[in-house]
């Protein structure tokens, strides 16, 4: 593996990526995607794209070798056993959870989502015209937690609780004990839950990633989980994620109107999710050692430089959660630090009303550009 430290910005403009091309001048901190390229056998599966000539509709072939690598995956890293047949493909996970809306749950039931949470979660509700309900998260000095009261009283039956596990953008890992917790209210109020797991790979020692369907039979038969190599193997734009239906009943209405979602995913991402599945393991370990160490940076440098922001390091992912309100900020952030600190980040207030005067930062920097990120940005305050 490259030295991670001496990427320069410069070399990550000239790449000419969303995350260094969106706000020329300024350092790319938003999107969650890493600058630290991909792994070799990744990158061989896309040479290999070429050499087969792989540019038609995908061959049933490397569809269940897919499968076959998603499930003995979980089960390796995880210890969620599941057939390869309760695998299927969809373009990304916010595309599933929109055919999960659409074919799985009632019409017109809504969306429980505790925040704050991934940003496109509230366009989904937009655009299916489900109500959406937001729960804030209960946070302490030492960790977040789920109002589990608030849940209760929010669903009904058929509607959907959200779940993203590790939790997009506070970063916590939910123990067996919450998630069993969680499961006891889901089932009493007839509900089910959409699981993303998106950033399952990226957790950090001791805490320890649980798929919410492994639990039991009861989670398993409420449950549709999403996951995708595109956040722990860097591949975002190759557009490939998996549906686990660990319910028959779902996969017996998937495999009648799912058809549309499963047949989107691309053969660049079919052939590169597998490779980072079953050959990239060394280098998956050693990105998130090297996470691991900015997770540290980070928390010294916002001790030093943000000494009134409120961090909890995160479990998982590799995105912080800022609190900024006791420098008075409330609204805007996202516009002032791109104008005064050359710093591009994600507005709180994206994440739901709970993240008026934070931030969200994306740490898979090499470690000097997150260093001058967090110096420009306490420059500003």
């Amino acid at each position: 593996m490259q030295d991670l430290d001496s990427i320069t910005e410069d070399s990550l403009i000239a790449k000419g990526g969303r995350k260094w091309s969106s706000f020329p001048g300024s350092l790319g901190a938003f999107i969650a995607e890493m600058d630290f390229g991909v792994a070799p056998g990744v990158r061989q599966a896309l040479r290999d794209v070429d050499e087969r000539d792989l540019f038609g509709y995908a061959p049933q072939s490397i569809i269940t070798d897919l499968k076959s690598a998603t499930s003995r995956f979980c089960a390796e890293r995880y210890g969620w056993q599941f057939p390869e047949d309760h695998v299927e493909l969809a373009s990304d996970v916010i595309a599933s959870f929109l055919g999960i809306l659409t074919h799985l749950t009632p019409a017109g039931t809504p969306i429980v989502l505790p925040t704050p949470a991934y940003m496109p979660f509230f366009d989904v509700a937009k655009v299916t015209g489900r109500e959406l309900i937001e729960v804030p998260m209960l946070r302490s000095e030492t960790g977040w937690a789920v109002d589990l009261e608030a849940v209760d009283a929010a669903l009904v039956p058929g509607s959907t609780l959200v779940l993203c596990n590790p939790h997009n953008p506070i970063g916590k890992v939910y123990t067996q004990s919450e998630l069993l917790e969680l499961a006891e209210v889901v089932q009493r109020n007839d509900a089910r839950v959409f699981s993303d797991e998106i950033h399952a790979p990226l957790v950090y020692e001791p805490a320890r990633h649980i798929p919410y369907a492994s639990l039991n039979d009861t989670t398993a038969s409420h449950t549709a989980t999403a996951t995708a190599a595109s956040k722990a193997f860097n591949i975002p734009g190759l557009k490939c994620a998996q549906l686990i239906f660990s319910s028959a009943d779902d996969r017996a209405t998937w495999a009648k109107k799912g058809t549309f979602i499963s047949g989107a995913a691309s053969n660049p991402g079919i052939l590169a999710t597998t490779a980072a599945y079953t050959q990239s393991g060394e280098w998956l370990a050693e990105i998130t050692a090297y996470l691991k160490g900015n997770r540290e940076l980070l928390s010294d440098l916002v001790a030093t430089h943000l000494p009134h922001a409120t961090f909890l390091p995160p479990e998982g992912t590799y995105l912080a959660w800022l609190d900024l309100r006791r420098y008075g900020l409330d609204a805007g952030l996202s516009e002032h630090f791109n104008a005064q600190a050359h710093v591009a980040i994600t507005e709180g207030r994206l994440c739901g009303e709970v993240g008026a005067g934070h931030i969200r930062l994306n740490f898979a920097l090499p470690r000097p550009l997150l260093t001058e990120a967090i110096e420009r940005i306490a420059s500003a305050l």
